[in-house]
């Protein structure tokens, strides 16, 4: 759904530990044969002590200190917008998905699925043809009701809305699933891009992608055509929120029964757009960015049919043209280097596996956590769950600034957080999903409808928590913040982040930062604002509210200074719960490492002390390089920050790290103990 519901939606469900790609790449064809997987280790006993540059201070820049000769020696791929851990235990999980996928039955949804991606011959002599009915219904439509028809069901086909639906726990009562409306319309990452002079480059590659995608499809006058769909994006952006308004629980958090929405937005027929999304029967709608509604709605209603419909032909063909012949997936391909800075399109058989890992997920999930995830794993990683949660108790017990009744509260939040570990307590059932091994296009718009059904069957009913918002198979973790829970895939369960045979200083530096993180989700600068239950409500004290404020506004301040690409500097405001997590969450993962050795002195290896295998474990588990366009496009629309800093920023702040590797006033990036942020 192309619409910025989803980003209030992913802040609802809580931020996500590892950014997502910034723009989903195109791929060559590549051979059938699947490899055995390479497995990722770091050294004897976690740390890959040969990456280090012993020549850098630590506190100069502990990054380079870290992974400095791995940094220096490994270029990024040519296909890719970046590289490190993440992407390479990525890889590797694709490849292991891949041995799964190849040994499915032709027949089977998870063969036909794949089959029909990697049947290039086919594809190229389809060319166009599966796009022609969906472009030919754009093209009868006669009126504004029709389009709005049109809008509505694009939600799940290919096309564009200006608004979107949802269905998520009600922010009032998170026990029961309520309706979620949120709007959309761009075809950039976000609304500055429109509007901003520093994102020209960017521009004109849209604009010319534009064109090209109109003239793939023979419609008459491209470039004029093209010129008058940027000038009605540019009008949607002006009217779109900024980033950092739409991860505020409390801008967003804007409920109206349908007459009162049709009523503040009365440039759209809402009774019928929300009749044919098939959520007219709901009470209630949380509006999210409530005014860019509004002023879309008005725009809705005051722009030309036929501009409306350009658009809808512009956007039914981007949309579908990843499924499409070589022509459109070129054309795509050709703009989404200047997002990311890519030189070379990605194995066809990559994206073929992450079709497979998206639209079936738990389907193909399922035989793969029988097959690499060993019950052994589950099991430690519960336990050290269990101990990162005493750790994150005992740090809000400890807590100087806070009072006691919003310590209480915050101590019964973390007690009622549920953990949920490699997978889920039952699978979702596929069976209704049909595929076919010919038909790519089809396939895909029938695994949105199947996906838009799962989700409406939700709205109104009871809120079931043990479900999972991601597949066994990513490498990835969240916290479900209106679930009050977290998650944590089989697919990153693995080393370098988490080996139960690995040292224990290394697995709490990494694993145990994850965990964390995830956890202190639920109490940063959003997440502090829902109660044990999932509800949006205030329980902290006024004194304490304002004291975390302050704390907030001193670490925004100094991610706010950091240059993350010539030119680009983090926004310490869009970045802040993610920062809270990483520094928090590195906070609590040493102290249960602390705990963890039982008063005993922790051992040394190598000549490292437990401390210093713990933060190099850290600062090697977000090991990695992006590309400058690739940094840009995260830090305009990625609430985390890039990898560099996401290492720098939480160690400042920590005295445990200055301890261990005497970091003193001559180091850059020393500060002093009373200027240190410490929130939890």
């Amino acid at each position: 759904m192309t619409n910025r519901l989803a980003r209030a939606a992913l802040l609802l469900s809580g931020a996500a530990l590892i950014a997502p790609a910034a723009i989903a790449q195109m791929q060559a064809p590549a051979p059938v044969v699947a490899a055995p997987p390479v497995p990722v280790t770091f050294g004897k006993w976690g740390v890959d002590l040969g990456a280090r540059d012993l020549s850098v201070k630590p506190g100069d820049d502990f990054e380079a200190y870290a992974s400095g000769k791995w940094l220096a020696s490994n270029d990024i791929p040519s296909d890719k917008p970046g590289n490190g851990v993440g992407t390479e235990l990525n890889d590797r999980n694709q490849e292991q998905l891949r041995a799964i996928v190849m040994s499915a039955p032709a027949n089977s949804q998870i063969g036909a699925l794949y089959r029909s991606y990697m049947n290039e011959p086919l594809l190229e002599q389809l060319d166009a043809k599966p796009l022609m009915a969906d472009l030919a219904r754009v093209d009868a439509i006669a009126s504004k009701d029709e389009m709005l028809k049109f809008m509505a069901e694009s939600q799940w086909s290919f096309g564009g809305s200006l608004f979107g639906v949802q269905i998520i726990p009600d922010l009032a009562n998170p026990t029961m699933n309520s309706l979620a409306v949120g709007s959309g319309g761009l075809g950039l990452p976000d609304r500055d891009y429109y509007l901003s002079d520093k994102y020209k480059p960017q521009l004109a590659a849209y604009r010319a992608y534009v064109e090209r995608t109109l003239a793939l499809t023979g419609t008459p006058d491209a470039a004029a055509k093209a010129d008058e769909i940027l000038a009605f994006e540019t009008e949607l952006a002006k009217a779109s929120w900024a980033r950092t308004d739409l991860r505020d629980i409390n801008k967003i958090n804007n409920p109206m029964t349908p007459a009162s929405l049709a009523t503040y937005a009365p440039g759209v027929d809402w009774n019928r757009y929300l009749t044919l999304s098939g959520v007219a029967a709901s009470p209630k709608v949380l509006v999210s960015d409530n005014t860019a509604i509004k002023a879309k709605s008005a725009l809705f209603a005051a722009t030309p049919l036929d501009t409306l419909k350009t658009w809808q032909r512009y956007k039914v063909t981007a949309q579908a043209s990843p499924y499409l012949s070589k022509r459109f997936v070129d054309s795509q391909f050709e703009f989404a280097k200047a997002l990311t800075g890519v030189a070379v399109q990605r194995p066809r058989w990559r994206r073929g596996i992450g079709q497979v890992d998206s639209r079936l997920g738990e389907l193909v999930g399922k035989t793969y956590v029988e097959r690499y995830f060993p019950a052994e794993a589950k099991t430690k990683m519960e336990s050290l769950v269990a101990n990162l949660k005493l750790a994150a108790a005992e740090r809000i017990r400890g807590n100087s600034w806070m009072e006691q009744p919003t310590k209480e509260a915050a101590l019964r939040k973390l007690s009622k957080m549920d953990v949920m570990v490699g997978y889920p307590d039952k699978f979702r059932d596929y069976s209704a999903l049909s595929m076919s091994a010919d038909d790519l296009y089809g396939n895909v718009k029938r695994s949105s409808q199947f996906e838009w059904n799962y989700r409406l069957a939700d709205l109104g009913q009871p809120v079931d928590r043990k479900k999972w918002a991601m597949s066994p198979a990513t490498v990835n973790a969240y916290n479900g913040g209106l679930e009050n829970k977290i998650v944590f895939p089989a697919g990153i369960l693995q080393p370098p982040y988490f080996d139960p045979r690995a040292d224990a200083a290394v697995n709490y530096g990494a694993a145990g930062a994850i965990i964390g993180h995830e956890i202190m989700h639920g109490f940063d600068d959003q997440g502090r604002k829902i109660d044990e239950n999932g509800a949006v409500r205030d329980w902290w004290t006024p004194k304490d509210a304002e004291n975390f404020k302050a704390l907030t506004a001193s670490l925004g301040k100094q991610y706010s200074s950091y240059e993350a690409a010539p030119g680009v500097f983090i926004n310490g405001d869009f970045t802040m719960g993610e920062n809270i997590g990483d520094m928090s969450g590195l906070e609590v993962a040493h102290l249960a490492y602390m705990k963890s050795l039982n008063g005993k002195k922790a051992p040394v290896i190598d000549g490292l002390t437990g401390d210093q295998r713990f933060f190099l474990a850290f600062a090697q588990a977000w090991r990695g390089k992006a590309r400058p366009e690739a940094i840009k496009t995260q830090v305009a629309s990625d609430p985390h920050s890039p990898q560099r800093f996401r290492v720098i920023g939480p160690l400042r702040n920590l005295d445990a790290w200055y301890a261990a590797f005497k970091v003193g006033p001559d180091s850059k990036y020393y500060i002093a103990p009373k200027d240190r942020v410490r929130i939890w």
